[in-house]
């Protein structure tokens, strides 16, 4: 077996782009050429540009009007008009005209007090080059138009042309190669369907946008399996190629199959083996044939991070461009987070407007998980000295998204269903959209939020067993002295999700306790976890008796999942899950979801978003997903309701 790759020196991100810096020799690496200037827009000049022409080449019109001779109007007063004759003494203008020989200023057409077909007569006089452009006004020929190393905007392109300048030199634009590795790794151009242990390859599509965004040429090679040999010889073809920037997909870790460092040691150099950087700490820079190597984790939130920290800045040093920087807001963490001393730290944030303040939900923080990259708006950085930050703390963000799309987010906290998928969905789809950010913690993690002010709106089906009722009881005891509403979404359906055809013959909560059925559970806090411990102790069942009660999902979808695949015989969700996965269910309860809110921070979000609710349309659809009723579906519920 191959020995692992450990690394122990990690280094700051600053330092391993200064050495990066420092073994690249940026002039030799990147060269020059000359293109035509109308398709210079994002490219960055190679040297200074001079002016060819000057702009404009003549004294003409600013105004629509009578070009005249200045001084022949100084007599001009009001009641004493000035007469001149059409012709000889003025001649009729339109904006951009040249002026006639001999004459500098012009009159507005509406200065006119008295027009006829051979004179116009005028009570105000002009001054010299009044309403004129001069002769190189924008642009004096041989004058420096543009520096080096500027990027081109559309509107130095018109510069450019106005100028006279046809062709400009600029910096060629970089190339990027991206190899894709690993025997699981399955090629999606072939639209393949993974069997376990497979994944379709996405990372260098990520890249791809990425690089593009970058102004940077990509190109992809069909994936190499684990063979160091055949991988050797992809990334020396992609050396010995035309691109300055080589990006070796996975294989940066310790694991034994793990062979980009070895391979970059062999055709060159490595500078950096692992940077101070949670996710993207595996990232190795180099060079080889005096060009960048770069070994990217295969995880797809370190691979992100490894080309937003390390290759963004490695780019524009490149291509001679001022790196991009994120807009910066301060938000309030609607819940803990816990950080590793030692490592920076960058976490993913859902953000949203809740009443005058900003509300970030910290996303998981899986190196894996891309759906953190699909859902966040922000990202904060927890230092490398800080053990996290507390709820309720105020922390810097970098947004990912314009602003005004924080104004427009619906922050939803609390529990998990698939109705939420189905109205932000919705919601985005109208006139005014309205995106949903959701943060799936239970329904007390709801109320919690709904307590701290960190949510619009809070997904609850909380079950009081002494009364029978849903959610109110809660409220009462958890926010107490506040006024909390909340709106019906669905009754559903709640019980067992098993297998399809049920193999085990599981009929009720009796069967958890069998030594061969291996439960899921749902987290601490969840409604669903406290609807199982009621009928747990309905049916004389300790927690203890039931294989895989500390085990723990945060959404019904991940609860079928797990027995999708076979990890878990069953565990408790909605029935709407179930039938998504072609599985079985056991009914076992019908409860009421609601979303609660506090009318107080009520605004346009939570308005638009419950006069959806209330719609027929809305109401079909949630009924086409099966295991849900609709009769209370947008009604604002009371004390005492029940199922209505």
């Amino acid at each position: 077996m191959k020995k692992r790759n450990i690394y122990l020196k990690t280094l700051p991100v600053s330092e391993a782009l200064r050495l990066t810096m420092e073994a690249l020799d940026r002039d030799r690496l990147v060269g020059r050429e000359t293109i035509p200037s109308h398709q210079a827009c994002g490219r960055v000049t190679a040297q200074a540009v001079y002016a060819v022409c000057s702009s404009p080449t003549f004294h003409s019109a600013a105004m629509d009007g009578y070009a005249l001779k200045a001084e022949s109007t100084f007599a001009a007063r009001e009641g004493r008009p000035v007469r001149l004759l059409k012709g000889s003494q003025c001649a009729a203008v339109n904006t951009g005209h040249p002026l006639p020989e001999g004459m500098d200023g012009v009159l507005m057409i509406e200065k006119a007090v008295r027009d006829t077909d051979d004179a116009i007569e005028l009570e105000t006089p002009v001054f010299p080059m009044q309403h004129v452009r001069r002769i190189g006004e924008d642009i004096v020929a041989t004058e420096l138009l543009l520096p080096q190393n500027r990027q081109l905007s559309p509107y130095d392109v018109g510069g450019l042309l106005s100028a006279g300048i046809w062709e400009v030199p600029v910096w060629e634009q970089l190339r990027m190669a991206f190899i894709p590795t690993g025997d699981e790794v399955l090629d999606f151009t072939t639209r393949p369907s993974p069997r376990p242990g497979q994944v379709i390859e996405s990372n260098s599509q990520v890249f791809a946008g990425l690089a593009a965004a970058q102004g940077c040429l990509f190109t992809r090679v069909d994936p190499v399996p684990d063979n160091e040999e055949a991988l050797t010889a992809a990334v020396r073809e992609a050396v010995n190629g035309p691109n300055h920037v080589i990006v070796i997909g996975a294989g940066s870790s310790a694991g034994s199959k793990d062979f980009s460092r070895s391979i970059i040691e062999g055709l060159g150099q490595v500078l950096v083996h692992g940077i101070d950087l949670m996710p993207g700490k595996p990232s190795i820079l180099g060079v080889a044939g005096g060009k960048l190597i770069v070994g990217a984790p295969g995880y797809p939130v370190s691979a992100v991070v490894c080309f937003e920290e390390l290759l963004i800045p490695l780019l524009s040093w490149l291509s001679r461009k001022t790196p991009p920087v994120r807009p910066i807001a301060t938000v309030e963490l609607s819940r803990k987070v816990p950080s590793k001393l030692g490592t920076e730290e960058l976490v993913r944030l859902a953000i949203g407007r809740v009443g005058e303040k900003l509300v970030a939900t910290p996303l998981g923080r899986g190196a894996g998980m891309l759906t953190t990259l699909i859902r966040a708006q922000g990202v904060t950085r927890i230092p490398v000295d800080s053990e996290g930050a507390e709820a309720a703390s105020m922390v810097r963000a970098e947004l990912l998204v314009p602003e005004a799309e924080l104004d427009q987010t619906l922050v939803v906290v609390g529990s998990h269903d698939n109705i939420l998928d189905v109205l932000g969905n919705e919601l985005m789809g109208l006139p005014r959209p309205v995106r949903i950010a959701s943060s799936h913690v239970g329904s007390m993690g709801g109320l919690t939020a709904l307590k701290n002010r960190s949510a619009l709106m809070a997904g609850t089906h909380l079950f009081d067993e002494d009364s029978g009722d849903f959610n109110f009881p809660f409220f009462r005891k958890y926010l107490p002295g506040l006024d909390v509403a909340c709106v019906n979404l669905a009754i559903r359906h709640q019980g067992l999700i098993v297998a399809k055809g049920n193999p085990l013959g599981i009929i009720g909560v009796e069967d958890l306790v069998r030594p061969e059925v291996r439960f899921i559970n749902r987290q601490r806090g969840a409604g669903t976890r406290i609807l199982l411990d009621y009928h747990l102790r309905q049916a004389g069942i300790g927690p203890e008796q039931v294989n895989g009660y500390e085990k723990e999902e945060f959404t019904h979808m991940a609860v079928a999942v797990n027995v999708l695949t076979g990890t878990a015989s069953c565990g408790l969700g909605i029935f709407a899950a179930a039938n998504a996965l072609g599985l079985d269910f056991v009914p076992l309860a019908r409860e009421r979801y609601d979303l609660a809110f506090l009318p107080e921070l009520a605004d346009w979000k939570i308005e638009t978003a419950l006069g959806l609710i209330r719609s027929q349309a809305f109401k079909e659809r949630i009924e086409k997903l099966g295991g849900y009723e609709t009769a209370l579906t947008g009604r604002i519920m009371e004390p005492g309701q029940g199922l209505g």
